[in-house]
């Protein structure tokens, strides 16, 4: 696989800001570019803030948070920018990725484990992806996981292995409580040791509501023994 640079960009979203976190990303996006990334990675549903809860059952909002995300895709270049954002296919909605590059949309990629469980209410308001993509970037293969779907063993990470990913980038909107970062670290791990690939783990700053999000993001190198979690600081904005 050739050497590759990943900017994760643990930004803080506002929910329902939809100019300001697109302003957020495409400059996060010149920055990746300066510093020479290759790939900048960005939170779940970046584009309108998580959770973004009622306001997905207006039409306005949903057409809104489309309509920056294309403004984003139009500011990338050398770069591939992965952005969370509502997806709509008919009446149906999806919590989605955007993998783009030199203002073009190279794919899609659908949230397919879907919580509903503590703060969770994803079901009520997304329908689950059902297929599993991966993606290319200098001929190096990458696969995108939202959240859940890194969670648990029978998500979509095994296959993405099997269809040749060498890393799985996870965006992430995960709230904080005391034990937390550990949990991620191990999940990161397991998922890691088990399919031998790298995972990239960026999360969201900030909070919404009663959920604060503190980051830590991290990456853990697959083949290192033992494989360790390396962790971006907690309140890096």
């Amino acid at each position: 696989m050739p050497s590759l640079r990943i900017a994760l960009a643990q930004i803080n979203c506002t929910v329902g800001d939809l100019k300001g976190n697109a302003k957020k990303i495409k400059e996060r996006i010149r920055r990746a570019e300066k510093s020479g990334a290759d790939i900048v990675a960005f939170p779940e549903l970046a584009i309108c803030g998580y959770p973004p809860e009622d306001l997905l059952l207006r039409h306005s909002f949903i057409e809104g948070n489309l309509k920056a995300l294309r403004e984003v895709v139009r500011a990338t270049k050398r770069a591939t920018a992965v952005i969370g954002f509502v997806e709509k296919r008919g009446r149906d909605l999806f919590n989605s990725a955007a993998v783009a590059r030199q203002g073009r949309l190279m794919g899609i990629y659908r949230k397919i484990l879907l919580p509903n469980y503590g703060v969770f209410d994803e079901k009520r308001y997304f329908q689950p992806g059902r297929a599993v993509a991966v993606f290319k970037h200098k001929n190096a293969t990458f696969g995108v996981n939202i959240c859940e779907d890194v969670w648990f063993k029978e998500g979509p990470t095994a296959r993405q292995a099997k269809m040749g990913a060498k890393f799985i980038i996870t965006l992430n909107a995960s709230p904080y409580h005391a034990g937390k970062i550990k949990e991620r670290e191990k999940v990161a791990r397991d998922r890691a040791v088990e399919n031998k690939v790298w995972i990239a783990y960026v999360n969201l700053v900030g909070g919404q509501d009663a959920r604060p999000a503190r980051g830590t993001s991290l990456t853990v190198r697959a083949f290192a023994l033992p494989p360790s979690a390396e962790t971006v600081p907690a309140f890096s904005p």
